[in-house]
């Protein structure tokens, strides 16, 4: 087994079989068993890794084949990327759990999460489930585009695809994205703060919302 690249929260190791994926951090046991009941509702509904087995803080998946999409987007293919990433998001929040208007939402969608292949950029995999729940669809409109504005800004212009494939007359407005950014932002500063008291993932957190803040459409 061997560290993955591209995991930031928790420690997950792979072999080209199988993934383990051990939580850290807080809610680790109710993070674990979201994604575990979720993964196995989704089997057949969207490209997602299959189940092997949970035990002592760990959960087992399948192996996925599949290039990172952040790592596309930056190789040049961001509009393949980012159109592939809007096709995958309408039907996520197309999976019949809707409740009170509500959707499932990912919560922590972006090309981040999102395996594709190489050649075609069909999505092979969509990943990291460990935040989902019900609510408003543009908690991950708005978290894609967050994504791409603070880690791939010279690709911020392929989100035209992203938006435009997911449905562009449901996008909200530039202000209720960028609110739902700044909530997502707070939450993660409350998530560092509840790990590390006023550690760096809190000053982290803090400096990024102030920049979100600032941005223009």
């Amino acid at each position: 087994m061997r560290p993955l690249k591209h995991g930031y929260t928790n420690r997950t190791l792979g072999d080209g079989a199988v993934v383990k994926k051990t939580y850290e951090g807080p809610d680790a046991e109710l993070r674990l068993d979201r994604e575990r009941t979720l993964l196995a509702r989704l089997q057949g509904q969207l490209p997602v890794p299959p189940v092997h087995a949970a035990d002592a803080g760990t959960l087992t998946l399948g192996f996925m084949t599949g290039a990172p999409g952040q790592e596309l987007l930056d190789a040049g293919h961001a509009a393949e990327v980012l159109e592939a990433c809007g096709e995958l998001l309408r039907r996520i929040h197309g999976v019949g759990v809707r409740d009170a208007g509500k959707v499932l939402v990912h919560g922590d969608y972006g090309p981040n999460n999102v395996l594709l292949d190489p050649v075609t950029f069909q999505v092979t995999a969509v990943v990291d489930w460990e935040f989902a729940h019900l609510g408003e669809p543009v908690e991950d409109l708005a978290w894609c585009e967050w994504i791409v504005r603070m880690h791939h800004p010279g690709h911020r212009h392929a989100l035209d695809g992203f938006f435009r494939t997911y449905g562009g007359d449901t996008v909200p407005p530039w202000p209720v994205r960028r609110a739902a950014m700044l909530a997502r932002c707070e939450s993660l500063r409350e998530f560092c703060h509840r790990w590390e008291p006023n550690g760096p993932g809190v000053a982290l957190w803090r400096e990024r919302a102030v920049v979100t803040a600032g941005w223009q459409e």
